[in-house]
């Protein structure tokens, strides 16, 4: 580009570029590992649900499920070669909650903290595995339902912030067109490079604004109600925990719980009972 328009412009441009240009396809490499490991995750739940109840002990559900994900070469690279023979391990008498809680410490394996806990449970407690298993993959494959979601309803924002982030250069090529020679005079001009440093840095703040706005949306994390801060009805830390509308009763577990998620989602729920569980599972609603 420089040399087409014999200016050091556009290299002295592009050189700045570059490192966030990498960790911006670093991140995008990282959201989609996370994405494949959660649902190897969930695959991971469902496969030892199913062996145990087919009448196999822990051990050798384990030692099946692992023996299946190491012969298949892309559900080994999406949950990664240490823990699942870890996982192997137990069958011999390693640490089985510890391999799953490493696997829980890589991108997307949050879900595997809670299989952690079920297989403790299980083991000191004498509790029913596979239930516990299979509550963990059902609470997994809303969690993916629930981003899914939000996914799809933000495809059209993030595709209206791309097309006004082209405008500039749609614009340059009509000038071009029209014979008005834009890039001799953004260029080789002083008032032209001032023109083109401020409409760059206030391309780069739209783009930046208009990401954080999509990121927000996309956590789907619970809000308060208006005035209220999460966590302080229910005696819980900021950020933690259910957050009820103004109209939710205390102290009695009843009442509306609102829980927004994305740009629409809005869910009012009425239920009694214990408190909702927090942790990697704070963004899906569970149908208790």
């Amino acid at each position: 580009m420089g040399w087409a328009t014999a200016s050091p412009v556009p290299v002295l441009a592009a050189l700045p570029a570059v490192l966030p240009a990498r960790r911006w396809r670093s991140r995008r490499a990282a959201a989609a590992e996370a994405r494949y490991r959660s649902a190897a995750v969930v695959e991971l739940c469902a496969g030892l649900a199913g062996e145990l109840r087919g009448g196999a002990t822990p051990e050798q559900a384990l030692h099946l499920v692992t023996t299946r994900i190491a012969a298949d070469r892309s559900a080994l690279e999406r949950i990664g070669a240490e823990p699942v023979a870890r996982l192997a391990a137990g069958r011999y008498g390693a640490d089985v909650p510890a391999a799953f809680r490493l696997l829980a410490e890589r991108p997307g394996g949050s879900g595997a903290a809670a299989v952690a806990a079920c297989w403790e449970v299980a083991s000191t407690g004498g509790s029913g595995l596979a239930a516990g298993l299979d509550g963990v993959a059902e609470a997994l494959r809303v969690e993916q339902a629930l981003a899914e979601e939000i996914a799809a309803e933000l495809a059209a924002p993030r595709t209206t912030i791309a097309v006004l982030a082209a405008l500039p250069l749609a614009g340059l090529l009509l000038g071009a067109a029209l014979g008005a020679r834009p890039l001799e005079v953004l260029l080789h001009t002083p008032a032209g490079l001032a023109s083109l440093m401020v409409g760059a840095v206030l391309e780069g703040l739209g783009l930046v604004w208009t990401a954080r706005i999509v990121g927000a949306a996309a956590d789907g994390a619970p809000v308060a109600a208006p005035g209220r801060e999460p966590g302080r009805e229910s005696g819980q830390a900021p950020g933690r925990g259910p957050v009820r509308a103004s109209g939710a009763s205390g102290g009695g577990g009843e009442g509306p719980e609102e829980w927004r998620c994305g740009i629409t989602r809005t869910r009012v729920r009425t239920r009694s009972g214990p408190a909702r569980p927090s942790g990697a599972f704070r963004r899906e609603v569970l149908p208790w």
